[in-house]
């Protein structure tokens, strides 16, 4: 267990002991991994996601998606019918079937995702001969690539860094003697990333790709030289593959709200020797345009205690946001797993007054909750209008993750979506 840096600037030099961590096993209610596919599908455009499950996993993805009867989005699930689970069919020779019908029908795919999920018939197949076999049959047209969306082995988000270290072994290998490279990981909005790849521009960092890239196929270089900032916290297995590569990851706050991601970007900065005065003339003027901002949402917000069920692993940073640009009081911070290396800078400025609980216990959760007695509890859509029910002011932590909140531009909207329910509280209590 690594104990938490210290911030650069900071005027404590020594680093603080690792806080205390609640661990909690038992009963959990959020989204499986295969929820991933609904913000991926959108921002790998030559993409497609095959979902090997059941009508379970098809009914999850079109109400998660919310799409329209006549639109055509990039997945679809293969269902695992009765006869395949009374072994009256191959299932390699059905998946096979399925497949060659799909990129039949849609010529457009250049990447096809083979995503597992958990009936116990799929968890038996091996998706990743499966895709082996099928790429030797349709390369080069489409690459086919494997990974498990599975309730059993992923939650909610840990479904996008499945995809994403499924695709990091394709990236080609940067040569030796090439200059140094930056890499974004994590998949963001492709506005965000637009206004990312400006300001880098704009401090002269040029070299910058996005993983995932918009087109799958076009997959930047990694390697020695590869620099890489994470835009997400919930992409461990992501990093620890690029990590394998030769890539170093360029520890920062992630870039929520004005000062995290001033952070973030100084990071970079420094790591490509970008002037100081150079930095501060280029991030100013976005950097004050967030702070006012945010300004809106403070008297909303500030001295109101807060807490975060487990649900998408951007708790942390999020909690860490709201307690320096907003002065809430964070009571409990749970997340489905801590990563103490990532996220060491922000557990640093989260008051020590703060449960921090790992895993998940939803019983116990809720007892707390209602002991607590915060003003906001942040939690999925389950335990949402119970809470309600019980006199609770809540927020769905779901759209966190499908609004854009990423960025100075975005610091007031993710305000915003703190503040919304406290002034609807406040208006249906008049």
């Amino acid at each position: 267990m690594n104990a938490p840096a210290t911030l650069p600037g900071c005027d404590a030099p020594q680093a603080k002991a690792a806080r205390p961590v609640l661990r909690e096993r038992g009963q959990r209610e959020v989204f499986c991994g295969l929820t991933g596919i609904i913000w991926l599908h959108r921002k790998m455009q030559d993409a497609f996601f095959l979902v090997v499950g059941s009508r379970t996993c098809a009914h999850l993805l079109q109400s998660a998606a919310g799409v329209m009867i006549f639109a055509e989005p990039r997945f679809a699930t293969a269902i695992m019918e009765e006869r395949d689970l009374a072994g009256m069919v191959d299932c390699q020779d059905e998946l096979d079937r399925v497949v060659g019908q799909l990129l039949d029908r849609r010529p457009d795919i250049k990447t096809l995702f083979l995503v597992g999920s958990c009936p116990s018939e799929v968890i038996k197949l091996d998706l990743a001969k499966a895709a082996e076999r099928l790429g030797a049959r349709h390369m080069p047209q489409v690459r086919i690539l494997n990974y498990s969306g599975s309730g059993i082995e992923t939650t909610f988000t840990q479904g996008e860094d499945a995809c994403l270290a499924a695709l990091v072994p394709e990236m080609p290998a940067s040569p030796i003697d090439a200059p140094q490279e930056l890499l974004i990981v994590g998949s963001l909005p492709d506005i965000v990333e637009d206004q990312f790849l400006r300001l880098f521009d704009q401090l002269g960092i040029d070299r910058v790709g996005c993983l995932p890239a918009r087109n799958a196929r076009d997959l930047p270089q990694v390697g020695p030289n590869t620099r890489y900032l994470l835009a997400q916290p919930f992409l461990a297995d992501t990093a620890m593959a690029l990590e394998n590569r030769g890539a170093q990851r360029l520890d920062a706050l992630f870039p929520f709200g004005a000062e995290g991601t001033t952070h973030w970007l100084k990071a970079a900065a420094d790591a490509f020797g970008i002037d100081e005065m150079h930095f501060n003339a280029v991030i100013a003027p976005a950097r004050e345009r967030a702070k006012r901002a945010i300004q809106h949402s403070r008297k909303t917000l500030e001295g109101k205690r807060i807490t975060f069920l487990p649900d998408s692993q951007l708790e942390i940073p999020l909690a860490r946001f709201l307690a320096t640009e907003l002065d809430m009081e964070p009571v409990e911070i749970g997340t489905p797993y801590l990563h103490r290396d990532h996220c060491a800078q922000e557990l640093d400025l989260i008051p020590p007054s703060a449960r921090i609980s790992e895993g998940q216990h939803v019983d116990k959760q809720l007892d707390r909750v209602r002991a607590d007695k915060p003003d906001l509890t942040v939690c999925g859509l389950g335990l949402a209008n119970p809470l309600e029910a019980e006199g609770l002011s809540t927020k769905w932590a779901i759209e966190l993750v499908f609004s854009p909140i990423h960025g100075f531009d975005q610091a007031g909207d993710l305000a915003e979506l703190f503040a919304r329910p406290l002034r609807r509280r406040d208006v249906l209590e008049v």
